[in-house]
Order: C-alpha cells, then structure tokens, then sequence
C-alpha cells in the first residue's frame, strides 16, 4: 500500500467520526440565507457546499487545507494533491513514494491513441481531451468493484484507484492532443525521470530553456489545482459524483464547464486583449494609451478580460504569483510588459466605474500572456492545461466526499410563480 493510501485509512474514519458529531449535535443550525435574487443569480455567495479541500476567502484568496495560497506556490503540483487530500504536505519519503506510484500507472492504453486518431483533424482540444478521459472509464475501479458489491466505507479507495490512474495518465494524453491537434509531430514517449510537470512538459516538445517553461508549468499547474467547490468544474463534477458515477464519468463532465467563456476560456480571451492592444498601438503601449484603450473597451459595452471575480476582492493571489514569475524570467518580453502595465492602468480606470465591485485582476489576465512567451500559442489548447490542473482538485474533492459519505446532491428548485408566492405577488401579476 503507498504511503498516502495508508495515511488517508487511518485518517478519514476520524474525520468521519467528527463530522458526525458535528451534525448530531448542530445539524439544526441555519447556516444561509438565500436571497431572490440569489435564486437567479446563480446562487452566487450561498452557503450550501462541503468543500474540505480548499476555500476562497474574498479577502485573502485560494487557502489550500489551511495554507494560503503564496506559502505554497513554490511546491511541486504532486506535494499540492498531497496536501489537497491529507491536510499536509509530504515529507520527502511520502512525495517519492507519491511520485513513485504515479509513474507505475502511467501508460495510457492503445485503445485511447486510437480513438484520438480517429476524430475529425479540426476537433476541438478539449473535446479530443475530454473524449480521452471518458473512454478510458473502460478502466475504472470504482464501476468494477460497485458491480461486485463494494462496502459503503470502500468507497473512497476505489475512488482512489481511479483518480491516481487518471492523474497519472493526464499529461501524456494532454501532451498528445496537442501535438495531433496542432500537427507538431508524433507522439512523444514519457520521461521516467522526470516529474508530472516536467513530464508533460518534455511530451508537449516545446523548448524548454534552462527548465523555465517546466518552472512555468510546475506554477500553473499547482495554481489552477483547486478553488473550492462552487466553480462549475467542480461543482459539476461533485454532483455528477455523488451519484456514484465513477470519476472517469464525473472528471469529464465537470471539465466540460472549463469550454466555456465564463469560466476555463477566459485566459484566451485575457491574452486575445493583450494581443489586439498591442496590435493596435504596434508594441507594447504606454499607460496613456492603456487607459484611452480600456475606456473604448468599456464604453463599447464589453469588459475588460480578466479583471472582477465572482468572490474575490483583491488582487488574485493566483495572478500576483504570475506576475512574479514574469518579471524574474521574461521581464523584456512585449507581450509580459503589457501585462503587467494593464496591472498598473486597469484597476484605477475600472473603480471610476460604480457598477464594478471588484477592479483587480484574476489569475487569467497573467497566465496567457507567460504561455505566449514560451510558444504555446496555440489558443484554443488553454483549457485543456487548466483540465490537466483542475483535475488534482476535482479528484481529491471526490475520494474525500466518498470517504465522509456525503450525500448526492439534490437541491429544491421552484417555478418562478413559487417564488412569487413566497415574496407574496400575485402569480397573475
């Protein structure tokens, strides 16, 4: 048994045990208030999700298992899952042995290269991505041993199965979607040496000076890993899980919700912005010019990409750690300089705005522009990074809500002449 297997048994039957005092003895307690306007807002700030992995204060940012996001942001996106799942981060024996198992588990199988050869050439990344991760749901532990009869407390070790063979098989498939999507050449085998980033990163075959795009890749993927439950990739995902649909099924529908422009997409669209700023003033402009260009973007109905969060009120720690990985190893690159300049002119220009609750930049006004720099370019691939990412949160939010036994999600919806009632307008009105 791997060394964060045996931790996690002999840790989840305590936190089990807790949390059922904590509901035995305070399940009557209101914890939320939900608003109308919530009810069609997308049930923005209501409190109605377990989340044991991480939370996003508005104040503070992602705060991993108690560890704010800036003490952390230097290790190891296999030491985040660690943590993500225990509480703790591991000691060098504990991230060997993690390492270890990720690598035995790795190879992707036939079935998955030919079913990616086979869709149309023009197919989406992340279609091709996603498609991969369902197919492979022919592997999953969890659907072989429910058929048998699995124990309610197993739950979670089947989970675990599932979720260390998909993470482990992540990067090869990423990498190879997008060497065939974008015709970069044959697929390139795994470095046993390596570590999960570097890995993906010597399979994409782009260049790599000094290990600074594995540096990059390390950050991002650690950044993007988790934050909290209510996202719709990990919302989607949970829910689709507390069905006791198995991960391979759940992993894939919750990163479905990353294709969309409100959510995953939103770094491309960042970096799209960038770019056409600079197009439009031929280099990278002064702060004169950001600010003129900003007002047009806002006057002409649309928004600034990247800046305002759904929850946060201060400058994303996310973005803040980009920024900094920017100035110490491409501080002369145009497209970084216009980013960091938008961090100098955008939020000053955006509070004069009154509508505009929150001026500062998430972490995908950042990423796009330091993917730019070490020629991924290729747009359209963002999303599948932020999947590759993500999935380590989705994954370990799964194995832990299987191992409290959390309930499948069924909230009470109600027609809009319900809500009426309840407010006391006449249905008819």
């Amino acid at each position: 048994m791997s060394l964060l297997k045996e931790k996690l048994r002999s840790k989840f039957p305590q936190e089990k045990a807790e949390i059922a005092k904590l509901l035995k003895e305070n399940g009557d307690k209101i914890v939320s208030q939900v608003t109308l306007a919530q009810a069609y807002g997308g049930l923005r700030g209501v409190k109605g999700l377990v989340c044991d992995t991480s939370e996003v204060p508005p104040d503070k940012g992602l705060i991993i298992r108690g560890h704010e996001l800036k003490t952390i942001t230097d290790k190891l996106p296999e030491e985040i899952f660690f943590l993500l799942l225990t509480g703790q981060l591991p000691d060098a024996t504990e991230l060997k042995d993690l390492q270890h198992e990720l690598k035995t588990r790795e190879v992707v199988p036939n079935y998955v290269w030919s079913v990616l050869n086979s869709m149309p050439a023009d197919s989406h990344p992340m279609t091709m991505f996603n498609t991969a991760v369902l197919v492979m749901q022919h592997e999953s532990v969890f659907a072989k041993r429910y058929a048998e009869g699995i124990k309610k407390d197993e739950y979670w070790d089947a989970t675990y199965e599932d979720a260390m063979n998909i993470i482990a098989k992540l990067p090869a498939i990423a990498a190879y979607v997008y060497r065939k999507r974008f015709n970069k050449g044959q697929r390139i085998e795994s470095d046993k040496n390596a570590d999960w980033a570097g890995n993906y990163v010597h399979m994409l075959g782009l260049p790599n000076p000094n290990d600074e795009f594995a540096k990059l890749m390390r950050l991002y993927l650690t950044l993007h890993s988790d934050h909290e439950g209510g996202n719709v990739s990990a919302y989607s995902a949970a829910t689709i899980n507390s069905a006791l649909s198995d991960l391979y099924y759940s992993l894939s529908g919750g990163l479905n919700g990353l294709a969309g422009p409100l959510h995953g997409l939103a770094n491309q669209e960042c970096l799209g912005w960038i770019l056409d700023t600079m197009k439009k003033f031929n280099g990278a402009p002064s702060k004169e010019q950001l600010e003129q260009y900003a007002w047009e973007t806002l006057n002409s109905g649309k928004v600034v990409p990247g800046y305002g969060h759904a929850v946060l009120r201060i400058t994303d720690p996310r973005y803040a750690a980009f920024l900094a990985f920017g100035k110490q190893y491409m501080s002369n690159d145009p497209v970084f300089q216009t980013v960091a300049r938008v961090f100098e002119v955008v939020p000053t220009v955006l509070t004069q705005v009154q509508k505009i609750k929150d001026p500062w930049p998430n972490v995908d006004a950042g990423s796009g522009g330091l993917l730019y720099h070490y020629g991924l370019k290729e747009f359209s691939y963002y999303t599948v990074l932020f999947s590759v990412s993500r999935a380590l949160g989705i994954c370990s939010q799964a194995i832990v809500a299987r191992a409290m036994g959390y309930a499948i999600t069924r909230p009470k919806s109600l027609p809009t002449a319900g809500y009426k009632k309840i407010v006391s307008i006449p249905a008819n009105a």
